[in-house]
């Protein structure tokens, strides 16, 4: 029995006064609305309604009921509204997951300027180098780096831009150890080792207008699997590190880092949001992924 659907039978019964002008107004047979209130009273154990072939009439218990079926009836619709205004207006939480260094340089930025637009939105965001599962662990939009494209699943993904890897040290390094001229100079040098999956820990693949060259890494006394954390071991002087444009931006232009082999990048990277599906599309996921799409200018380069 479909409880929700008698008990608003009962409603527009009791409303309209007559089971004959409840079913006019339902577009449905008197005998249909009959049979349902009959099967709710059934359920309920209680009769709702006096009964004559002239007028029904509320019993006791029918008012009582009445009332909390107005109240039931009046939450969902409210919550049919609230649901369907998802798909219209951003609201609630948005939980992200980006890989930490392009989170805290390119997705944190991004989250302020979309707060700033959507004040009803609170984001929860998880910086981690892990692939999360999107629906088993619950989040809405993940950021993803891949070389190319990303392999065949069951999400939806879009591109939001491309950002590559330069080679940079401090001027302390530098000042030491000299300025490398050529790829074959590196060899001279102390490189420092990023070991995630998008870059491979043991060479470089170097790019420039003449083409690609791979460097073969010696054996580093230094490894880690965060850019950040690289950026300050760079930083420091502790050697030679690859690292992507957002994260080495603001060393650039503060001084604290100078480029090497300035003619040279590294291998470029796409940047993808998934999320688990295009129909119904959340209003607050629709208007996160639009947002990237649009500030991504600029925002993974050096410039």
């Amino acid at each position: 029995m479909d409880t929700f659907r008698n008990m608003r039978m009962f409603v527009e019964v009791a409303e309209a006064g007559s089971f004959t002008a409840a079913a006019s107004q339902l577009g449905t047979t008197t005998g249909y609305v009959s049979r349902s209130v009959s099967d709710l009273e059934s359920h309920l154990r209680t009769r709702l309604l006096n009964r004559t072939t002239r007028r029904i009439a509320l019993t006791e218990a029918g008012e009582r009921y009445l009332q909390r079926c107005y109240a039931i009836t009046a939450s969902v619709a409210e919550a049919e509204a609230e649901a369907s205004n998802a798909h219209a207006k951003p609201v609630g939480t948005l939980r992200v997951h980006a890989m930490s260094s392009l989170g805290q340089n390119y997705v944190v930025p991004a989250v302020a300027a979309y707060q700033e637009r959507y004040p009803a939105v609170t984001v929860d965001l998880t910086l981690s180098q892990n692939v999360p599962d999107l629906l088993e662990e619950g989040y809405d939009v993940a950021l993803r780096v891949a070389p190319g494209s990303l392999p065949d699943s069951a999400y939806v993904s879009r591109r939001l831009g491309t950002f590559y890897s330069i080679l940079c040290a401090s001027t302390k390094y530098l000042a030491i150890h000299g300025v490398p001229q050529t790829v074959h100079d590196l060899s001279n040098h102390t490189c420092l080792q990023v070991a995630m999956p998008v870059f491979p820990a043991d060479r470089w693949h170097l790019e420039d207008v003449k083409g690609a060259y791979e460097f073969t890494l010696p054996d580093g006394r230094f490894k880690v699997n965060v850019p950040d954390a690289m950026a300050v071991a760079v930083v420091e002087g502790m050697g030679i590190g690859a690292l992507p444009t957002f994260t080495v931006r603001a060393l650039l232009r503060s001084g604290l880092l100078k480029r090497v082999l300035p003619d040279y990048q590294l291998q470029t990277l796409n940047v993808f949001a998934v999320y688990a599906s295009r129909q119904y599309l959340d209003a607050k996921i629709k208007t996160w992924v639009e947002l990237l799409r649009d500030c991504t200018d600029g925002a993974l380069s050096t410039e």
